[in-house]
């Protein structure tokens, strides 16, 4: 469900595992997403109607049986559920039905979305759900320390920590692009903040945007992910649209990437921050706060602007290049592309019974 036109971090972080597979490996991998019509595309993504459109593109799936027999059809030796919701169900009866493995990625935390949505009175129940699905996989993926603990806290038992990567050519210094603050209005002494992602609650954009103003007119903030056509101002605050192919430049262009957001499970738009050169300066709350050090950046308390806007004053003070070149560094050796996948296809391979070198041959382009 979170490969939407407009998704973020999931679908960045899928195609890029499906470019990998596709030039590197001989294993066949196909994404199984809703769409508006069905169709199939040359890229190996497989759209099934769905019913209900929800906010930003995103689409979920009713019709669990039909999903089931297309999963069937397909024939795979092993299925990835990356929601929590039908498709899981239908991923589950399918790899019944052929005899194959059946493995979840938990990209979302779904007690804490219906506490957002529905409030706390609906947690137990939901608690229980999430319990009752993921105790039936073979195999139950986390990205983060955060996430796994609370599968186990539900009785999950067969988790494996798994984090994702970043494409280090995609996501590069080298795509600053230094005409960025003359076209914003801005000096080139400006120091640039930039957030990345969906504009919805949880992201508590509102956070960045107070604590921007409180820096004052020598910090400028990027907002990045809106669902307009153009770009618009807000103070010292810039929105732009959602991007899909411009996010590396303008990311390696800013010097700290913000972030508020508290329900995070991993946080790949941190990863690619540092990948293209640039510290963070995000929150204590949720997965993001696993990926930052010191070294790489601040963790402040949530919902504070006040204590964000400090902070980003003292990594500014601490040179945010030096941050960023540790930071890519850092990235390049724990989170590259090759090195995450390599580590998922160990995790697959044990499943299927095959060598991880016979899973995933060193075929090179």
């Amino acid at each position: 469900m979170f490969y939407a036109p407009q998704s973020g971090g999931v679908r960045r972080y899928l195609t890029t595992k499906h470019e990998w597979l596709t030039t590197k490996t001989h294993v066949r991998h196909t994404i199984v997403a809703p769409g508006a019509a069905e169709r199939v595309a040359t890229d190996g993504v497989h759209r099934l109607a769905s019913l209900v459109p929800l906010a930003d593109g995103y689409r979920l799936p009713l019709h669990g049986d039909y999903w089931r027999r297309r999963l069937v059809g397909l024939r795979p030796d092993l299925i990835e559920a990356g929601d929590p919701y039908i498709p899981a169900w239908a991923s589950l009866a399918a790899a019944h039905e052929l005899g194959v493995p059946a493995v979840a990625f938990c990209h979302a935390w779904p007690t804490q979305l219906a506490d957002e949505w529905l409030g706390g009175w609906c947690r137990p129940a939901v608690a229980a759900y999430v319990g009752a699905l993921y105790r039936r996989f073979d195999m139950v993926l986390a990205a983060s320390q955060y996430v796994a603990g609370r599968l186990r806290a539900f009785g999950v038992e067969r988790v494996m920590m798994q984090p994702l990567g970043v494409d280090t050519e995609a996501f590069h210094p080298n795509r600053r692009d230094p005409l960025l603050r003359r076209r914003l209005g801005l000096s080139d002494a400006a120091k640039l903040l930039v957030f990345a992602g969906r504009f919805v609650h949880q992201k508590n954009i509102p956070v960045l945007i107070e604590a921007a103003r409180l820096l004052g007119p020598d910090y400028h903030l990027l907002l990045i992910g809106a669902s307009n056509d153009g770009p618009s101002r807000r103070g010292n605050a810039t929105v732009l649209p959602f991007q899909s192919g411009g996010l590396p430049g303008l990311l390696a262009s800013c010097d700290v990437l913000v972030h508020a957001g508290e329900l995070e499970t991993f946080g790949l738009i941190v990863l690619e921050a540092f990948a293209c050169g640039i510290p963070a300066v995000v929150v204590s709350a949720g997965a993001v706060a696993e990926l930052v050090s010191p070294e790489r950046g601040a963790v402040v308390a949530p919902r504070n602007p006040g204590e964000m806007a400090a902070a980003i004053r003292d990594v500014v003070a601490r040179d945010p290049a030096a941050l960023g070149a540790a930071a890519r560094d850092w990235v390049a050796h724990h989170h590259s592309i090759d090195a995450v996948l390599h580590s998922l296809f160990g995790h697959y391979a044990r499943l299927v019974g095959s060598a991880p070198a016979t899973l995933v041959p060193a075929r090179q382009t």
